[in-house]
């Protein structure tokens, strides 16, 4: 139905913006949307990496332009989570991995109160070293492959928490997620076929148009507000996954 897509490329719209701003929820929100849909899980993440390929192009784009990015630390970033990608969109074309969500909620609640612990005492003056980069890039693009969600929370939150600046870790990590997201739809395309292009254009749409606005709001706002909004989006998001898992919503 007509409305359908409308609801789509709404769903798309507020999920970039989010994600633009934060480095975190596109695949979440959309993949969450469409399973109250009834698409099938796999179904559901192949659609949704296809239209990040666009909606984090544009993204990636905005957060050059206004200097947020740690080209870097894209690097390091990328080089795992290319093959997490890869691996966990092959995982769950073959094999249900629903089984590790609970576990994965649970640090990402935990870490979102570490967030919001760290900003209540102290902004970081500068980006912190991070060598583990490769190593939760292939983490991080895993768990968004086969879980249709998951790159932005795991990353961007693990760098804030760490003690990289905000707006450094959401621009590098919305830029690295252009290429992880290639990589795991390419895979799924390989493994399930084209995705359903009506939903896809939907989400494109919505995501494209709101993509510029997510990095003019990391660079102006100030540092300690976009770790209290990463926390606090983080927890929630934590919350209502664990609350799924358990059937208590």
């Amino acid at each position: 139905m007509f409305s359908d897509y409308l609801l789509l490329g709404a769903i798309g719209f507020v999920a970039q913006l989010i994600d633009g701003a934060l480095g975190m929820a596109f695949g979440v929100i959309s993949t969450s949307a469409m399973l109250t849909m009834g698409i099938p899980v796999a179904q559901a993440s192949a659609i949704v990496h296809t239209a990040e390929i666009f909606t984090t192009a544009a993204s990636a784009t905005s957060h050059v332009y206004h200097r947020n990015v740690d080209w870097g630390l894209v690097a390091r970033l990328g080089i795992g989570g290319v093959l997490g990608a890869v691996i966990g969109a092959w995982v769950l074309s073959n094999v249900d991995s629903a089984a590790a969500r609970p576990y994965v909620s649970a640090y990402l609640l935990a870490l979102g109160i570490f967030i919001l612990f760290k900003a209540a005492r102290r902004l970081p003056k500068r980006d912190a070293p991070f060598k583990l980069a490769p190593p939760l890039g292939l983490v991080g693009g895993f768990l968004d492959a086969s879980g249709g969600g998951g790159w932005g929370p795991m990353v961007a939150s693990t760098l804030v928490g760490s003690g990289h600046a905000p707006r450094r870790a959401v621009g590098s990590v919305n830029t690295t997620e252009f290429f992880v997201t290639v990589a795991a739809a390419t895979t799924f395309f390989i493994e399930l076929g084209i995705a359903p292009w009506q939903n896809l254009i939907a989400l494109i749409v919505g995501g494209v148009i709101a993509a510029p606005f997510g990095g003019w709001a990391v660079k102006h706002l100030p540092a300690r507000v976009l770790m209290v909004l990463v926390g606090v989006l983080v927890v929630t998001l934590a919350l209502w996954q664990l609350a799924r898992t358990f059937k208590l919503v």
